[in-house]
This record gives structure tokens, sequence and C-alpha cells, in this order.
């Protein structure tokens, strides 16, 4: 049987740089290569685009990615070089890369790819938009502000989309209005918690404005949930399922960037220690969000379960999820009774598809 052509995207020009290394390098590793003639394609920090990487080191975040004995050359025909492929897997993590942009490039030259379409990537990948469209699907979520960020002003976005311009202390004491503390401000495009703090007071609130808005202009705030963090692994195109689900116990107050890769600390639990009620309903809140946004392929969907209440709070839509080996997006499948390589299988199947 003849071997299909993978090409396996990763690096990219996201703060997420580093953890794309490690999944991309990971995926490459992992396709079955009785099946498939695997190319990794490597995107630096400034964009620009390689192959000939080294991805049989298991690499760490933070590592630089390596060239494969002085084989590493720039592709400078991007469109041609991606021709040759039967499919293309994007691991590329946050902007330039899940966010739609890639996934546009491809649709334009007509090869199918690994993950969710144009629309589904743009939409995931903006925190505020995700928001806009599970509230119009009616799901449970934190309560949550939009503003944005324009030269010394932040403009106030209301529920109809009016606007209003405030300085960084009006527009914070107008959000002392709507949502009690603590709050989460986001950058609304920004993943793997980057940009990400928790705010107690106005001072903190000021603070993590400022900040987030160093990421992007558009910034989410979010009342603080009291809950378990909970998560659970999407897979298909229309005919679609939903994992088993794993809870996270971070390091820090809150699932930071740190706590997710550099302290050890943290831990993943799977299955997740909830009822088996809660459970069935965080997967049936996951598959509804992922339609809602006209996903495809797979993404990891994230929530907040307050076991009190019994209540399922959606959080977080991830359309390239992390996708190491320890990773819970293929350690869910794999509780599911997916192994990791049969997963890859089964993703270039349905892009395929």
């Amino acid at each position: 049987m003849k071997k299909l052509k993978i090409g396996v995207i990763f690096g990219g020009m996201s703060t997420e740089h580093d953890v794309s290394i490690v999944s991309g390098a990971s995926v490459c590793r992992n396709l079955d290569k009785e099946k498939y003639e695997v190319y990794p394609i490597y995107i630096d920090k400034d964009g620009t685009w390689y192959e000939g990487v080294d991805v049989d080191k298991e690499y760490q975040v933070g590592e630089e990615v390596e060239s494969k004995e002085d084989s590493k050359e720039e592709i400078k025909h991007i469109i041609k070089h991606m021709q040759k492929f039967d499919v293309i897997f994007p691991v590329l993590h946050g902007l330039y890369g899940e966010d739609g942009t890639v996934q546009g490039l491809l649709e334009l030259i007509k090869k199918p790819y690994v993950g969710c379409k144009v629309l589904g990537s743009s939409v995931a990948m903006d925190k505020v938009y995700a928001k806009i469209i599970c509230e119009k699907a009616k799901l449970n979520q934190a309560k949550f502000v939009y503003i944005r960020k324009d030269k010394d002003e932040y403009i106030y976005v209301d529920k109809s989309f009016n606007e209003t311009r405030y300085s960084l202390e009006e527009v914070s004491q107008k959000i002392e209005k709507i949502l009690p503390y603590p709050m989460f401000i986001k950058p609304s495009n920004s993943g793997s918690s980057v940009g990400i703090n928790k705010a107690k007071n106005i001072k903190e609130l000021k603070k993590y404005i400022e900040y987030a808005s160093q990421f992007d202009k558009k910034i989410l705030v979010e009342e603080g949930i009291k809950g378990k963090e909970i998560e659970c692994s999407i897979l298909g195109n229309e005919d679609v399922k939903a994992s088993c689900v794993g809870e996270v116990i971070p390091a820090d107050t809150f699932y930071t960037f740190d706590a997710k890769y550099n302290n050890s600390k943290s831990r993943i639990i799977i299955p997740a220690k909830i009822s088996d009620e809660l459970a069935e309903e965080v997967r049936r809140v996951a598959i509804k969000a992922f339609k809602a946004i006209d996903g495809k392929g797979y993404a990891r969907i994230d929530f907040f379960v307050d076991e009190k209440e019994k209540k399922v709070y959606i959080s977080e839509i991830n359309t390239i999820p992390g996708f190491t080996k320890i990773s819970m997006y293929p350690k869910l499948w794999e509780q599911s009774g997916i192994k990791y390589s049969e997963l890859l299988d089964e993703l270039i199947n349905l892009a395929r598809e």
C-alpha cells in the first residue's frame, strides 16, 4: 500500500512557540512509519519556514529546534512545498496557526488538513467571540465583560455591542459594578494561560488589564468560578464523540503557563473524581460547544465544575490542544480506549473525510 505523505507543521510566531515544538515533534515521532512518510515543517519565531529539522529528539519546553545532520533548510516556496503532501497536520498552538490563518492557506491550495476549519479555529481562538457563541447556544459559563484598548483609552463593549470610552480607572470601576472579585483578566487571543491573571481588588484589576493589553487589544474579564478544573477531549466531524473527563490540580492558584509546563507539582487525574451525572453533563456540553463553533476533527474543551451546586461551566475551547504523550488530550482518549498512534490515524482519516 502506498504511504501517505504527511506534513507536520509546528513552532510558529505565537507566545506558545516552545510548547508547539514539543507537541509537533511528538506527533512526528508517533505517526506510524509503516503507513506514512512524515515531513516535519518548522516555523521559527520570525515566521520563516524550514524543513530538515530533528524530531527524533524529545524536546522540553524552552529548547530550540535542532537541525538533522546539518540538513535544516529554509522553505522558500511555501505553497509549492505544501502541494506535495497528501495531508497537512498543523500542530501550531496560538496565533498564526490555531486561529484560522494557516487553515485559510490550506483551504486556498485545497489540501486536506487535520482539525477545525477556518471559522471554528478563529472563533475558538478568540475568547470573547467564543463566549458570545456559547451564550447564544445557552451554555452555562462565567459572567464576563469585553473591553478593547485604543491608545490610552479603554472601550467598554456592552451586550448589544454599544461602545463607551473610558480611562483605565473608569473602566475598572465600571467592571467592579458588574462582576464580583476575584476576577480573571485574559487577552482575548492567547493560549496556554499566557497573559492571564487573577485580580482580588481594583489595584490588581487595573494592573492586569494593562498587562493583558500587551498581548492583545481585546481583553476578556471574567468572574472567578469556584470549582474543579475539568477537561474533555472531542473527536469527529459530524459523528462527534467525547472522551472520559480529566481533572487538573494546578500547583498555582490557577492553571498558569508555569504551572502547566514548569511545575511538577501540577497534576492531572483521569478519570476526574466527579459524579457520573456531572461527567456525562460535561461530555454533553463539550459536544454541543464543539458543534456550535462549527468544529471539525478535534478539540479539548475546558470546564469548571461546581460539585456543591451541581453546575458545569464551560471555560474554553482549544482547537489545537497540547499533543505530547503526557498531554491531556491524548491521555483522555488513551483512558477511553484509543492509543496515541491510533488517535493520530483517526485524525488523519477525519481530515481526508
